[in-house]
């Protein structure tokens, strides 16, 4: 679904398609408990041939994968969605994750506005539904800046891949007349 020349331009950040390159970049972020205990499809350890996979599968499914790409150094920082796209009912799913050597400077937040923005604007979505893990302070924050609301939680939700943990997910939900942009 995502044409590989969509590119989505923020001050600091770029938003791109994944391309076999950004491997390297991936296994750096990606290779910290810190960051997949809060992602349920991720393992740890993460290896480039993880990455490879990855990158790949992303160029073949039908979402919207950006990689996040901070400028100043030219380096794939994070990865965001839009995913489970139903353009009949205008709605989607997805998430996010930084790199942890690039928390406390607002990058995630600037991409999540960015790709929200993107999922309202241009694909003409009127709402997004999300989630985190209970625990997970940062991404409630960071989402209830942009206007999200818990809308529920699913209990023993997921077996994170990484931790080997059964976790429950909180539910969000954002409406695009209550985005705060």
């Amino acid at each position: 679904m995502m044409d590989e020349f969509i590119k989505i331009e923020t001050e600091r950040l770029i938003l791109r398609q994944f391309k076999i390159e950004d491997a390297d970049d991936l296994v750096e972020g990606l290779n910290n408990i810190n960051i997949t205990k809060w992602m349920s499809h991720t393992p740890f350890p993460y290896t480039k041939k993880d990455a490879i996979e990855y990158i790949n599968k992303s160029l073949n499914d039908k979402l919207y994968n950006f990689a996040i790409v901070l400028k100043k150094e030219n380096k794939v920082i994070g990865a965001t969605q839009i995913r489970k796209i139903d353009l009949v009912q205008g709605t989607a799913h997805g998430g996010i994750w930084i790199n942890e050597k690039y928390h406390g400077y607002g990058y995630g937040t600037e991409a999540w506005g960015a790709r929200i923005k993107y999922a309202f604007e241009v694909l003409g979505l009127r709402r997004l539904e999300n989630g985190f893990f209970e625990g997970n302070e940062s991404s409630k924050k960071m989402q209830e800046k942009f206007g999200y609301k818990i809308e529920g939680k699913k209990r023993q939700r997921y077996k994170c891949l990484s931790t080997g943990l059964i976790v429950d997910e909180y539910i969000t939900g954002l409406l695009k007349d209550e985005w705060i942009h």
